[in-house]
């Protein structure tokens, strides 16, 4: 018979449940790790966090599902199939993108209703986008499938993977690379806007962030049966089948080392919990002023990490209307008269809160009507706005005037009879973002993806002191977006399962030979 106590499994403890932490604690109990779960919410999700309220439900953060692979991978890693747990929804058009003077286009998948659209506005960038297309999808290939799940340890790394990165001119913006394929101002914008869906101004991202145009065009966008939250539950019931630990509104007050190395964990409550390894999704300056504290490491980091460029917070309103709006679009990017200078004061040339916006609106009852009750309708809409470093805002003030200010323009835009209409309304701003989720100066992206931040300039997988802290999600390695931080979820498993080799070879061999003695 086998020994009852059985193999000694190496211990893990992964802080946020985030797609990033919740990627990263599938991998590492598919991996063989005993690994527990913390979060400090009531619902695991992190930025994925479902509001619900009178029958509505509300997707707090990421709603745009795009790479379906890179999800089903975490099911297939121990046998199963990412369909038995949820069901993903096609989203069409992928964006509806409306301009202030109303003019719409409508971006798919569909190659001759792009291109009838885009020579409406200008006949020449038909030519342009099919070059643009083509450029993205050669970044696609370098940037996202040869270097988006590589941890990036040693500066050796960024030398070999610069020549390649020269020649796709990743030191150009977003937008100026478009710029060099199409003429129309609208075509640029639609070309360009999805940078600032992870965090990025179009205008001083590297153009390896146009990748995430063949990303869409390639693996479609997508939206869970349920909303989002579905997806995380999916995640946290595989999970818990693999025989992890998850935790909920268990705020992790400090992470304990000895010499460089870590030891564990323990909870404002005073619980301790120990594991031979920690990694952390939570914010990453909140990881190393905050958490790591007591050792000399956090104190240093934390101030190198507070000097970097962060990126823009975000206003959030999730409102519930008691119709049904039957014509509307699932994501719609409503732009303003402004696009550059409009970026740059988000971005913090000006030093407060812009008198105009652009929005994305999500209407996810578009495609599931069981994110409302029945005969109504849910949406969020959110507003790009500077960080608290940037405008120094009372949002507690601030807040209503704003949200007034843009369910009006809504009202008048997209939604008719909103305010009559409107049945539940909350919101989250800049102070949610911190206070909530930790999230240095409310930043809703963590690190801004600026060239000199990226690869090996970001945060790294591995701590590069503490030899057994890891970091996933937004603020490492290749960073935000749900692709993203399920690339450094695999990207830090990578290094993890180098780094724990032996045991973990052990701890198969002693497996197998107690299934052979038996």
């Amino acid at each position: 018979m086998t020994s009852s106590s059985g193999p000694q499994k190496p211990s893990a403890i992964v802080i946020g449940s985030g797609f990033g932490g919740l990627a990263l604690a599938v991998r590492l109990q598919s991996m063989g790790f005993a690994t527990k779960l913390f979060d400090n919410r009531d619902k695991p999700g992190g930025r994925a966090y479902v509001y619900e309220e009178k029958g509505y439900k509300f997707d707090g953060g990421p709603t745009v599902i795009t790479d379906p692979d890179c999800l089903k991978e975490l099911f297939s890693l121990s046998g199963r199939n990412m369909d038995d747990y949820v069901t993903l929804l096609p989203v069409d058009p992928f964006y509806r993108l409306q301009w202030s003077d109303g003019d719409v286009f409508d971006y798919n998948n569909d190659d001759a209703y792009l291109e009838q659209q885009i020579a409406a506005r200008e006949p020449s960038d038909v030519a342009g986008y099919h070059k643009f297309l083509a450029y993205s999808k050669e970044l696609y290939r370098e940037g996202y499938e040869k270097l988006g799940t590589t941890a990036f340890l040693k500066v050796g790394q960024m030398f070999a993977a610069a020549p390649q990165l020269v020649k796709l001119r990743a030191d150009k913006s977003v937008y100026g690379m478009v710029s060099k394929f199409v003429k129309n101002e609208k075509v640029r914008q639609l070309l360009s806007f999805q940078s600032l869906l992870v965090g990025g101004n179009p205008f001083k991202t590297s153009s390896i962030y146009a990748l995430i145009h063949a990303l869409e065009r390639k693996g479609g966008v997508w939206f869970a049966k349920g909303g989002t939250g579905a997806l995380v539950q999916g995640l946290v019931q595989l999970f818990e089948e693999l025989g992890g630990q998850i935790y909920l509104s268990s705020e992790v007050e400090q992470i304990h080392t000895q010499g460089n190395r870590v030891t564990g964990i323990s909870l404002q409550d005073g619980t301790r919990y120990d594991a031979d390894l920690v990694s952390s999704n939570a914010d990453v300056v909140h990881t190393y002023d905050k958490l790591l504290s007591g050792h000399k490491r956090g104190e240093k980091y934390a101030k190198a990490l507070k000097r970097k460029s962060h990126s823009m917070s975000l206003f959030v309103i999730y409102f519930g209307l008691k119709v049904e709006h039957k014509n509307m679009k699932h994501h719609i990017i409503l732009l303003g008269k402004r696009y550059k200078d409009l970026i740059a004061e988000i971005f913090g040339k000006g030093k407060k809160l812009p008198d105009d916006f652009s929005l994305y609106l999500h209407a996810p009852c578009v495609t599931d009507p069981s994110m409302a009750p029945k005969g109504c309708s849910s949406y969020y809409v959110l507003s790009p706005v500077p960080h608290l470093g940037h405008a120094d805002l009372d949002w507690d003030v601030v807040g209503p005037q704003y949200t007034d200010k843009i369910l009006d323009y809504l009202e008048e835009h997209s939604i008719p009879n909103l305010r009559r209409d409107l049945d539940v309304v909350k919101t989250l701003t800049p102070f949610g973002f911190r206070d909530e989720l930790n999230a240095h100066l409310g930043s809703a992206f963590s690190v801004e993806p600026i060239l000199t931040q990226s690869a090996w300039f970001r945060p790294h997988n591995r701590d590069d002191v503490l030899e057994n802290m890891y970091i996933v999600g937004a603020g490492t390695h290749p960073g935000a977006g749900v692709p993203g931080v399920v690339g450094a979820a695999k990207a830090t498993a990578g290094v993890i399962e180098g780094d724990f080799s032996e045991k973990l070879t052990g701890q198969l061999t002693e497996k197998l030979t107690g299934q052979l003695k038996s």
